[in-house]
């Protein structure tokens, strides 16, 4: 597989701005709803359809339900908790993004990927960034949130591998079908979580969105369900199709920098300067990581 498009490029950072408000959109959501049973009903409102209306894609059950524990289960069920517990929202999008570092570590070690010693280099300096800005704001944040999000971004890179392994293995696989039956495997898990540790009246925070004060809980959902699922989940599972994680993983990374933005403007959060700085560091470690490789022009005299 060659470098990565001007246009596939372009549509990694447009996940990357769409998954970055997903955070102000989950920040809203648990205003209204219990975070595992947001994270359940989320994944619901699209399996119910997808089970009724879309063909299955014919890919291995074993990577289908791998796709759907690591990235809609795990992936949701510690991010939900973490920022419920107190993580906050711009600091849960940018430790999220070790997801990329991790994804391209799985995928050297379990897929056989090739890493380039640029792509070493890239993640490095992003990773350099990512962990300045987590220990500025890891001074003001309890050390518990920040392992649930951690765990989340792990679920996350599991998911990434496993829909690269069901398109592999699978037979004319459409992405966007891949994605919605993705969102099949989580509700009973996170629903049944949500059963045990939130108990039954959790249900009655449906009952108090569909009131005037309710509508943004409403509106987040929505945005949750159709927006950062099914549109930015389905275009990033057609990019991990066409090319190694490797080369995927890393435009993750400028998550953070539009969720971090994000919650400055909306949320009154004031990022640092050593934060700023760090920001661009991951962005220049992305670059890098993604940039395509030079082609070797030989000279002959």
């Amino acid at each position: 597989m060659g470098a990565v498009t001007a246009r596939d490029r372009l549509l990694a950072v447009v996940v990357a701005v769409l998954w970055g408000a997903n955070f102000i959109a989950i920040h809203v959501g648990l205003e209204h709803f219990r975070p595992l049973f947001l994270a359940g009903l989320r994944m619901l409102v699209l399996a119910v359809p997808t089970v009724l209306l879309v063909p299955r894609p014919r890919v291995p059950l074993r990577w289908l339900v791998g796709y759907g524990l690591g990235f809609g289960t795990v992936q949701f069920l510690f991010l939900f908790l973490g920022m419920y517990a107190g993580m906050p929202t711009g600091l849960a999008s940018l430790v999220l993004q070790a997801s990329g570092p991790f994804t391209l570590v799985l995928g050297a070690l379990l897929l056989r990927e090739r890493v380039t010693p640029r792509q070493w280099a890239g993640i490095g300096v992003a990773v350099v960034g990512l962990g300045c800005i987590a220990v500025v704001r890891a001074q003001s944040a309890a050390l518990l949130p920040v392992v649930l999000t951690l765990l989340g971004a792990l679920g996350w890179a599991a998911g990434n591998l496993c829909s690269r392994l069901a398109q592999r293995d699978g037979d004319a696989v459409n992405p966007l079908h891949l994605t919605l039956w993705m969102t099949v495997v989580p509700p009973v898990p996170l629903l049944a979580a949500s059963a045990v540790v939130e108990g039954p009246g959790a249900w009655g925070d449906v009952v108090t969105t569909v009131t005037p004060d309710g509508v943004a809980g409403l509106l987040a959902l929505v945005y949750l369900s159709l927006v950062a699922t099914v549109l930015a989940a389905g275009i990033w599972t057609g990019l991990l199709r066409r090319y190694p994680a490797g080369l995927v993983a890393p435009h993750s990374l400028l998550v953070p920098v539009v969720g971090m933005s994000l919650a400055t403007v909306l949320l009154g959060e004031r990022p640092s300067v050593t934060e700023l700085v760090a920001g661009a560091v991951v962005v220049g470690g992305v670059l890098v990581a993604s940039a395509p490789a030079r082609r070797r022009v030989e000279v002959t005299v």
